[in-house]
């Protein structure tokens, strides 16, 4: 091959890589016949699509995620432990709805009512899960909003552990979200439950009512719900590559419905965007100059991973900048932050990230303070 032949057919092969590597065109989010629903990158929390997320909704079931919040702390305090026997009141053997078919004054298991709620969403064994924590359901509701208001959930209020409809009792799609992300972050030991297709207690078997743990292998969770009001509600979550994705959908008007609209939402993000991790926690981006101090610089950082989602193929157009906070003096304290990350895509600022001292460092001695004051001064 001449060196012209050849010379063009390596223009044809970067042209064809440039091609294959181009940025997708990002079409609108699927048109879903839904009430309500967001869908958002776990990591990174950019939204991805949206309709009437902030809107009011009834939450059916997902209360339960909520219910399920609770336990997973209590049982990481030591306060609740998985072989604990709960005994069931009236009360819980009462109640309306979904059932675990638990039996009144006989004594459960945690770990048998935390999957009889998760996976059969029994709201036998929520009632008795929340008598056990808060004393009584009005109790544990009451537990419920002030952890919704830790959580950052803003539109959200619970009257009770099941999801039952009550004047008050509503929640948004944002919120949901919100919460289930708090889920997997913070308890993924107990998330994997979510997953879990069926459970056999009392020689009962009980099926797990989410349908897309069946059509989708990279979909782990999380939870159904349904009342006449609210129509079938899905808060769903799925990993595919590493990227993980989180949607909820409101108000659909059937199973299939909710588990069709909830695939949709999937399919399109894992399509069309991808996630990229910029900085990891506790890793040193800069180490300025620490007046006054015991050592002359100081690593700063994150404190948590940070990610950020762009369009497929745009990974390459995230830039970082980072500068420290001037001037640093001693002490350094690792809860003061003393710099900022900038995240660009492109031209865009997409976030903006506090930095932090990764160690304390504390005063120097007399002579490095004064020495350090005098170059402060011309500094």
């Amino acid at each position: 091959m001449s060196r012209g032949r050849r010379f063009a057919a390596l223009v044809l092969t970067a042209c064809m890589f440039a091609t294959a590597h181009a940025a997708l065109p990002i079409p609108k989010p699927p048109a879903i016949d839904a009430r309500a629903l967001i869908l958002i990158d776990h990591d990174s929390g950019r939204v991805l699509a949206e309709a009437n997320a902030d809107e009011r909704m009834e939450p059916a079931s997902l209360t339960k995620v909520m219910t399920g919040y609770i336990a997973f702390e209590a049982l990481k305090e030591g306060r609740l432990t998985l072989t604990e026997e709960i005994p069931v009141s009236e009360h819980a053997w009462r109640s309306e709805g979904s059932r675990s078919f638990v039996q009144v004054g006989t004594r459960i298991p945690v770990d048998v009512l935390l999957k009889g709620m998760i996976v059969q969403s029994g709201n036998d064994a929520t009632i008795a899960l929340a008598e056990r924590l808060g004393g009584t359901e009005d109790g544990f509701a009451q537990m419920m909003n002030a952890y919704a208001k830790k959580l950052g959930m803003t539109n959200t209020n619970f009257e009770n552990s099941t999801g039952l409809p009550g004047a008050n009792h509503y929640t948004t799609a944002r919120d949901m979200a919100t919460l289930a992300r708090a889920v997997i972050r913070d308890y993924p030991e107990y998330y994997q439950w979510y997953s879990l297709r069926e459970f056999v207690w009392n020689n009962i078997r009980q099926q797990n009512r989410n349908g897309l743990l069946a059509r989708d292998p990279s979909v782990d969770g999380i939870k159904t719900g349904h009342t006449e009001s609210a129509g079938y509600c899905l808060a769903t979550s799925a990993k595919r590559d590493g990227m993980r994705l989180v949607s909820a959908v409101f108000g659909t008007k059937s199973m299939r419905a909710r588990e069709d609209a909830s695939a949709a939402l999937l399919n399109y993000g894992f399509t069309f965007y991808e996630t990229v991790k910029v900085k990891g926690g506790g890793e040193t981006v800069l180490a300025p100059r620490l007046y006054k101090g015991e050592e002359e610089n100081i690593a700063i950082g994150p404190r948590t991973d940070v990610f950020v989602t762009v369009g497929r193929g745009n990974a390459a157009q995230v830039k970082t900048a980072a500068t420290a906070s001037e001037p640093l003096v001693a002490p350094a304290n690792p809860a003061t932050a003393a710099g900022e990350l900038v995240v660009s895509v492109g031209n865009d600022v997409v976030s903006r990230v506090p930095l932090y001292p990764l160690k304390a460092v504390p005063e120097g001695g007399w002579w490095t303070r004064m020495i350090d004051g005098v170059l402060m001064m011309w500094h």
